[in-house]
């Protein structure tokens, strides 16, 4: 057995536990309707991802200081998004995902993508944005229409890039967390502007963090 492999193994297993506590205490308080606690518990479990991309060994690569700089970002949007009520919380936090998704997309960018997988992958993220849009449009208030549209285009483009680094040999995880990610944030919509409630938060915060988490094994 490979001796370097036990500290790369054993190093993120504490924050991954961390995050994985984190979520489970934030699921609890937005069941309960604990505000407060939603306040301590979101940002631990953010903070925790980060902790996890760090442990993974993310700054030995400039692949791996785009991730952190992503997960970094977004754990500043997650905060952001915690207020319900302030639009103008919510159109921030839209702005430092989608600035995270753009470092996530910088970094596969640095790995190399195959050009011939990334046609299928920009048309079918072109098709499913699309259709998204087509949901979201009339239920989103026009002063939020434009940064959800970029945020959607952005997100979109982030995971056709992550597909395309996979097929040119980039690990597989980036692609599985970029695609969840993508998927989670349409728990994230739903709760905002279609149908309010915690069955959105019982799946989509799950599969977020462990979105998050997989992006930052990828270093």
């Amino acid at each position: 057995m490979p001796v370097a492999a036990a500290p790369l193994a054993a190093g993120p297993v504490l924050p991954i536990a961390a995050c994985a506590a984190a979520v489970a205490l934030l699921l609890w308080a937005e069941w309960r309707g604990a505000r407060r606690l939603v306040w301590i518990a979101k940002p631990a479990a953010s903070a925790a991802f980060v902790w996890h991309a760090l442990a993974a060994g993310a700054l030995a690569s400039g692949y791996g200081r785009l991730v952190l700089t992503g997960l970094a970002v977004c754990a500043c949007g997650d905060v952001l998004l915690i207020p319900r009520e302030r639009r103008g919380a919510f159109a921030a936090g839209i702005g430092a995902f989608l600035l995270g998704h753009v470092a996530y997309a910088a970094g596969f960018l640095w790995l190399g993508v195959a050009a011939a997988a990334m046609v299928p992958a920009v048309a079918a993220g072109a098709l499913l944005g699309f259709l998204v849009l087509r949901w979201l449009d009339p239920l989103v208030p026009g002063e939020l229409r434009g940064p959800v549209r970029a945020y959607v285009a952005v997100i979109c483009a982030m995971v056709a890039c992550a597909v395309g680094a996979a097929a040119a040999g980039a690990p597989a995880i980036a692609a599985i967390g970029a695609v969840a990610f993508a998927v989670s944030d349409v728990s994230v919509a739903r709760d905002r502007f279609a149908a309010p409630g915690f069955a959105n938060a019982a799946w989509g915060l799950p599969l977020y963090y462990a979105a998050q988490i997989a992006l930052g094994s990828s270093v």
